[in-house]
């Protein structure tokens, strides 16, 4: 095996350090709990800002990826090789006059973007960069960020309803039933790391890969990769399951009434959305941050825009499905698959045979009730002392 980066370092850990430093320096000025409420703005501020750093770059990427694989130029007038087209873009969404419709409920009509937008970006609040590198780290980190992609299917809902028009309803309606279809399926397949790990914890889902990438637990790994994959792109209604906003048949979907800020945010929700499910790919089954050499963080990153890569890839080649033919995926192939990867999964995990996967061993069990028949023996010890000397 390569060597990993050394943590002493600074490359390998450089938020780690920056972090390290502003906290000491905090702590020695000001009392607690200010340091802490300090960092944590800081870090939301941070994490807000790459995120559109991110969204940019990833705008940018697609139209050159696109523009190649289908035989165009793509965006290449604005900045050196049309790096500033996403600049111009933003510049151009923000100085638009927004416009709400006459007979359209102005109340849902403005807050179904933020409805939409907020979760996307509440879920980078969990994702790890690196070792010790999130905003918070919870324990049940895979159940949050399923809670907060559900989310979204209650905006879109009030986006299209809100806007009085035929083809919104229309878009807004193929949105919920698409989202809520996806969802089961996507559910059912995440759970195959949390078994293999044994943790819901997305720093513990890594720290667990250590020795071998969840993909590469066979037979499992690549069928329940590949499935996370097709169920994520129709989560974030990207093509071909971009039936809720199908341009050819209804417009724009959703959003055909919005424009300006309120378009925008829409946009930045579903490009926020397709690099949280390449995150959460490269987490539950690339080993997220662990590789050889390299900073940790760079390496979240390289796997990060590899997945996102084949999502442009998919988007470039491949015609749009009809709504029967998104919903027979859905319901008759993807669920009865997620069903049969979750079981066989269970049945391999108690009979303790997954290739590579030695999560489950005697030493641990032995460790364990040793543990427990102390914490029991401890526990009757003090209740015997209670009951003969009581207070």
């Amino acid at each position: 095996m390569l060597p990993d980066c050394p943590t002493t370092f600074f490359l390998c850990d450089p938020f780690g350090a920056v972090r390290g430093g502003l906290n000491a320096a905090l702590t020695a000025v000001l009392p607690e709990p200010i340091p802490t409420i300090v960092l944590t703005l800081l870090s939301i501020i941070m994490v807000t800002t790459l995120i559109a750093l991110i969204v940019m770059s990833q705008v940018w990427a697609e139209r050159r990826i696109v523009g190649y694989m289908q035989g165009r130029l793509g965006p290449n007038r604005v900045g050196p090789g049309g790096l500033l087209q996403a600049v111009a873009d933003a510049v151009k969404l923000l100085t638009k006059e927004p416009l709400i419709p006459r007979e359209a409920d102005r109340v849902a009509f403005m807050l179904a973007p933020l409805v939409v937008v907020v979760p996307a970006l509440m879920v980078w609040s969990v994702i790890p960069w690196g070792p010790g590198l999130s905003v918070v780290d919870l324990n049940i980190g895979v159940l949050f960020v399923l809670a907060l992609g559900a989310l979204p299917t209650i905006g879109l809902l009030m986006a299209g309803w809100s806007s009085a028009n035929k083809y919104a309803v229309l878009g807004a309606m193929r949105a919920a039933a698409q989202l809520i279809s996806y969802e089961i399926p996507m559910v059912l397949v995440m759970m195959v790391p949390v078994l293999l790990a044994g943790t819901m914890s997305l720093h513990g889902i890594v720290q667990e890969q250590s020795d071998l990438w969840f993909i590469l637990a066979l037979p499992i790994g690549p069928l329940a990769f590949v499935l996370f994959l097709i169920t994520g792109i129709a989560e974030v209604n990207r093509s071909p399951f971009d039936i809720p906003e199908a341009e050819s048949e209804i417009v724009a979907g959703f959003h055909t009434e919005y424009s300006g800020m309120g378009f925008a945010l829409f946009f930045l929700a579903e490009y926020a959305n397709s690099f949280a499910v390449s995150a959460m790919a490269t987490i539950l089954f690339l080993g997220g941050w662990q590789g050889p050499l390299l900073p940790p963080f760079l390496w979240f990153f390289l796997k990060m825009y590899l997945v996102f890569f084949v999502l442009v890839w998919v988007r470039s080649t491949l015609p749009r499905v009809r709504y029967d033919q998104l919903m027979h995926v859905a319901w008759k192939v993807a669920l009865p698959a997620a069903l049969f990867i979750v079981g066989v999964t269970a049945v391999q995990l108690s009979l303790h045979a997954v290739p590579g996967i030695a999560r489950i061993r005697r030493a641990d069990l032995v460790r364990r009730a040793y543990r427990t028949g102390l914490l029991s023996v401890r526990g009757r010890r003090d209740r015997r002392c209670d009951r003969h000397h009581p207070l």
